[in-house]
């Protein structure tokens, strides 16, 4: 049984393909955090301050629904965490998901994609949500990362 985990959420795509990327690199299972309301075009316009992901990254504590769960998820050990970065961290939607489990013993490794800003507060922003935890420092990946690189980073976080 394997007991590693990508899981991600996935706005446009790119995150999806990262992550997918990364599975295959690191022999892990694969989980998409979809959300119960899909995103649109609208919602995803941060310039627009009236737009849902802006509401929504403008107030720490909201949760947006997702539409699933991992089933078994005490099997795994390590939990890939992939998003693109919002207002400088991860979407409030990340929270949401890892607050739906006991992650005592876990360890939670943070991966994102970006148009080119880093990390930022991500990691001071998740840590309240993996209570119980290992809380590894986060990456930033272009959306074309190879399997080779990810590998690479991988040992150095695991």
């Amino acid at each position: 049984m394997n007991n590693k985990l990508v899981a991600y959420f996935s706005a446009s795509g790119v995150t999806a393909k990262l992550a997918k990327t990364l599975a295959s690199a690191v022999g892990a299972d694969v989980h998409e955090i979809v959300p119960k309301e899909a995103y649109t075009s609208e919602d995803l316009d941060w310039t627009n301050k009236k737009s849902r992901s802006t509401i929504e990254m403008n107030d720490k504590a909201f949760r947006p629904a997702i539409s699933d769960t991992v089933a078994n998820m005490e099997q795994y050990d390590t939990i890939y965490v992939g998003f693109p970065i919002w207002w400088y961290v991860a979407p409030t939607i990340i929270n949401t998901f890892l607050e739906k489990y006991d992650l005592t013993g876990k360890t939670i490794i943070p991966f994102a994609t970006s148009g080119g800003s880093g990390m930022g507060n991500t990691n001071k922003e998740l840590l309240d949500s993996c209570k119980g935890a290992v809380l590894k420092e986060g990456k930033r990946f272009s959306q074309n990362a190879t399997e080779n690189e990810l590998k690479a980073w991988a040992k150095t976080v695991e």
